[in-house]
Parts: C-alpha cells; sequence; structure tokens
C-alpha cells in the first residue's frame, strides 16, 4: 500500500476506534483470583487464610479494579459501537469505552451475537466519527488490510499491514481458559499483526472501510490472525434497529458431519451430510419442540442437502443458517435408512 495512503486511512479511522477497559470490584477480583495468576500483578502478596490482596495503587476511588482491556470502533454518531463478544464477556465487570481524544462513557451492552464473537455498545454520545462498512464477502486473497487496535491493552493506537491470507477460515476458539471452546467460521484470515488487546478493533481495506472484526490469534504461530466478517455485523446492526435485538434462525439439531473415515467407522451407507445424533446421554439429537422436531426430523437421520445444496465439512447446515433469517423455509433432503426424504422445515427464532 502506498505509504501517504496509509498514513490517511490511519489519520482518518484513528478517532473511531476505541478502547475498552474492563473493570471489577475489587471483592470480586481477590475472590475469584486463582493462585497461580498471583505474581501477575504486582506488588501483590498473600494474607491469611490464603487470599490474595490487590495493591492499593491498582484501586480506584470506586473500589474498582482494572483486569482487562480490548478494542473497539463507532460505527454510528449516536454512540453504537462494534467490538468483540468475548472482550465483553464477564457479567460481573464494568465496561468503559475510552475515545481516541481521552473522553471516557459507561457502555450499555445492547445485545451479544449467539453464533458469532459480536457484540454491540451502547454510549451516550452524539456526533462521533463512525467507520464506513465494507462488504467483505468481495474480498480477494492478498489484498492489502490494516489491522487498528489496542495491543496487549496497553499499545493504544497500534497499527499493523499485511493481506488477505486466507477466507472462509474455520477454528476453535475459547474466550478464557475456563471458557468451552466455540467453533468460528468464515473467518478473515491475516497476516496483519493481531494480539490480546487487537480484539474488536476493525480490519479495514486500503478504501478505509471495515471489512472485519479483529478476533483471534493462533498462539505458537507467526502472522496467522482472524477476523469476523463485517457482514456478520452488519446483520446484527440491522436486526437491532428493526427488532431491538438479534434474530438467528433456529432448526433445532445436533449432528456431526460426515466423511469417508466417520462411514467406514459408524458403518454409514454415505461418507456426506449432517448424522443427527444426540451428543451427550442428556442431549436430543432433535431438540424437543424446535422445528425441526414439528417437521418430523429423528435421530439417526442424515441431512444430505439443504435447498439443493450437499452437506459436507466445508458445507455444514450451520453455514447455511448464517444466510437464512427467522420464518425462512429450509428444504431438506434427508436420507432415513434406505429411503431419501424431502423434509420442509420453517425456522423459528433462537432463544
Amino acid at each position: 500500500m502506498d505509504e501517504k495512503k496509509l498514513i490517511a486511512i490511519i489519520k482518518k479511522l484513528m478517532p473511531s476506534v476505541v478502547s475498552i477497559m474492563i473493570s471489577k470490584h475489587l471483592a470480586d477480583v481477590e475472590k475469584d483470583m486463582a493462585h497461580q495468576f498471583y505474581s501477575f500483578f504486582p506488588g501483590m502478596h498473600r494474607v491469611p487464610q490464603k487470599k490474595f490482596k490487590i495493591p492499593d495503587f491498582m484501586v480506584d476511588s470506586r473500589g474498582m479494579v482494572q483486569v482487562g482491556g480490548g478494542s473497539g470502533f463507532v460505527v454510528d454518531q449516536n454512540g453504537l459501537v462494534l467490538t468483540n463478544k468475548h472482550v465483553i464477556s464477564d457479567p460481573q465487570a464494568e465496561y468503559t469505552v475510552t475515545m481516541n481524544d481521552g473522553r471516557k462513557f459507561p457502555a450499555q451492552i445492547l445485545t451479544r451475537d449467539p453464533i458469532n464473537d459480536v457484540a454491540i455498545l451502547k454510549i451516550q454520545a452524539t456526533a462521533l466519527p463512525a467507520v464506513f462498512m465494507g462488504d467483505a464477502a468481495k474480498l480477494e486473497l492478498g489484498q492489502n488490510v490494516v489491522a487498528i487496535g489496542n495491543a496487549l491493552g496497553i499499545f493504544k493506537n497500534t497499527v499493523s499491514q499485511g493481506i488477505v491470507s486466507g477466507l472462509s477460515r474455520s477454528i476453535s476458539a475459547k474466550a478464557d481458559p475456563k471458557s468451552a471452546p466455540q467453533e468460528m467460521r468464515g473467518l478473515i484470515q491475516t497476516d496483519a499483526a493481531i494480539n490480546p488487546g487487537n480484539s474488536g478493533g476493525p480490519l479495514v481495506t486500503s478504501d478505509g472501510l471495515a471489512i472485519g472484526i479483529n478476533s483471534a490469534i493462533v498462539f505458537g504461530a507467526q502472522n496467522i490472525g482472524f477476523a469476523i466478517p463485517i457482514n456478520a455485523a452488519r446483520r446484527d446492526l440491522d436486526d437491532l434497529n428493526k427488532f431491538g435485538r438479534i434474530r438467528r434462525p433456529l432448526l433445532g439439531v445436533r449432528y456431526i458431519v460426515l466423511d469417508e473415515n466417520l462411514q467406514h467407522k459408524m458403518k454409514l451407507p454415505v461418507d456426506y451430510g449432517a448424522y443427527i445424533v444426540n451428543e451427550t446421554p442428556h442431549d436430543h439429537g432433535v431438540v424437543p419442540g424446535s422445528p425441526a422436531d414439528k417437521a418430523g426430523l429423528k435421530e439417526k437421520d442424515i441431512v444430505l442437502e439443504v435447498n439443493d445444496a450437499k452437506v459436507d465439512r466445508d458445507h455444514p447446515i450451520q453455514d447455511y443458517l448464517e444466510d437464512m433469517s427467522v420464518g425462512d423455509v429450509m428444504n431438506l433432503l434427508v436420507l432415513r435408512g434406505d429411503k431419501k426424504l424431502n423434509v420442509r422445515v420453517v425456522l423459528a427464532e433462537r432463544k
């Protein structure tokens, strides 16, 4: 990217990129703190009853302790801010948005996307500089991109340049060591440096359009970072404007995607499709009362096609759901035993 053009883009976008500070009450921090982490905090020491005391200089006048940070960016001049869901995942924490000019605002969490790592915040401010959003579906491999954020929660206004290294990537990620892994699909891969704290900041094109939300890195690897396509966030914003919440369609099945190995291992007649099966003895392959249940789907059914498109490792059911809305009809080709059935399902809203 031309140096002058890069500098101009950064100057234009930097006022729209924010830091998100995560704070918790002192008592909650000391209660939750694990023994193996106490040495990471300067001046921390043991006290009787095996409790850990936070140094006074880390506690503000309200008894709050900053425990982390992330990034975000303004997408509406009236105070809407996009970030990652995992940045604002702690229900006991308070979140403060700090603008590039130093102004601070308490953040209200409007909504969290139940599928994608996206959250929308609201701050009480107007006439804010907003980032314009592009179309991630038009990205090309090798395209120049810039990542902006609050690297490591310390280095404000960090900028890194790279290219689009991959499209439609899938990874399994955890927001923290205690959380369950979440499959993230359709990601943009980039070699632009993304670090903890960059999460929630924008990934932008050479035209200065946001096409992704910086989200994840692969520890132990170099130059491999991932961003949520901005199209997912745009859809969330549209839902919020229309319905006051994010609406995601629900089918209501648990499944594993078949391949040649699973076909041989499970002695099944096909090597593709979504095999409906319960994951634990307490689960249901078909969720009771769900659209799938009402349409008559059963455990051990194999969904071969969705709307005339094949279901396989590269195209699971979830990918087709991403392009559909509540109330849409999903036409399924289902293999039950040795018979193929056409099943019509009306999608409901995921609660």
